[in-house]
């Protein structure tokens, strides 16, 4: 009989991490969720059984994270898919957001996600197997959103180690694929989930505009199912060779492209200056 892999889920109470460990569930994975407070996994998914463990943890603190993969194991007896889904937005130009909120957003969003690559890479080298899926954005490529520069640095970021830990990984039959979700109906972009700058200017109308608009058009408007992005996910889970990049729902290609139409333009555009530094 086939032995269920183990998964690990960051950001496990809400949004995509939440209709990914319930349908992990109920295909009969095992799996450990990851929540700031276990409480609101435990009433999702009820208490630490055979297939579920149930961890609330600090992603921002490498030690919470070390206990957490080591307990999973201790737990399961192996972890074998890694998911980073743990993460905020934070919207406001980089004018208006302080120093402390550029950072608090860089330290969950990518160093938190480091903090779990870190501890998680001793026991899938050691199997020499196992999978990383980092969630990044469309805003990991595109990073044209006025207001959301700090929120898409962090997911560039995502997107930069990824590919580097696919080379590093790779020798030792892991595999790290960087995840770009375009637009989910889900609560990332609630009032709740999305954090707004706390001083404002009100020069950058283009930033309050997008900001609104997030806020009050796309959401609940968002076309893509959450639910069939996790089933997208456990089947990547499956593939011998899965990608280093995958875009994730419908329009997303349209970003794509049009980021790879304006780099296209810009290089051909420049040429002669870009070639002008031969010796």
């Amino acid at each position: 009989m086939e032995t269920k892999k183990v998964w690990f889920v960051t950001g496990a109470s809400k949004g995509l991490g939440f209709e990914l460990v319930r349908k992990l569930l109920s295909q009969g994975f095992r799996v450990a969720a990851t929540s700031r407070t276990v409480d609101a996994l435990i009433s999702s998914f009820g208490e630490s059984s055979e297939h579920f463990l149930p961890l609330g943890m600090d992603i921002t603190s490498n030690d919470d994270v070390k206990s957490s993969l080591a307990g999973t194991v201790a737990h399961f007896g192996a972890v074998d898919v890694i998911v980073n889904n743990a993460g905020y937005g934070q919207i406001g130009t980089l004018e208006e957001l302080t120093d402390e909120e550029a950072k608090a957003n860089f330290d969950v969003n990518v160093f938190g996600s480091l903090n779990v690559i870190r501890n998680a890479m001793p026991y899938l080298r050691e199997q020499q197997s196992g999978n990383i899926f980092n969630i990044s954005s469309i805003g990991g490529y595109a990073g044209n959103f006025p207001g959301w520069g700090i929120y898409c640095a962090t997911k560039f970021a995502v997107a930069g180690f990824t590919e580097a830990l696919a080379e590093e990984a790779k020798t030792f039959g892991v595999h790290a694929t960087v995840v770009y979700p375009g637009y989910f109906r889900t609560d990332f972009l609630t009032q709740e989930s999305a954090k707004t700058p706390a001083h404002t200017i009100a020069a950058y109308e283009s930033a309050r505009n997008s900001e609104q608009a997030h806020l009050n058009e796309i959401n609940g408007n968002q076309p893509n199912d959450p639910v069939k992005a996790a089933e997208a996910l456990i089947e990547l889970s499956k593939q011998q060779h899965p990608p280093v990049h995958f875009l994730l729902g419908i329009e997303t290609h349209e970003f794509l492209n049009s980021k790879m139409a304006t780099l296209k333009k810009d290089a051909e555009n420049w040429k002669s200056l870009t070639e002008s530094t031969a010796i």
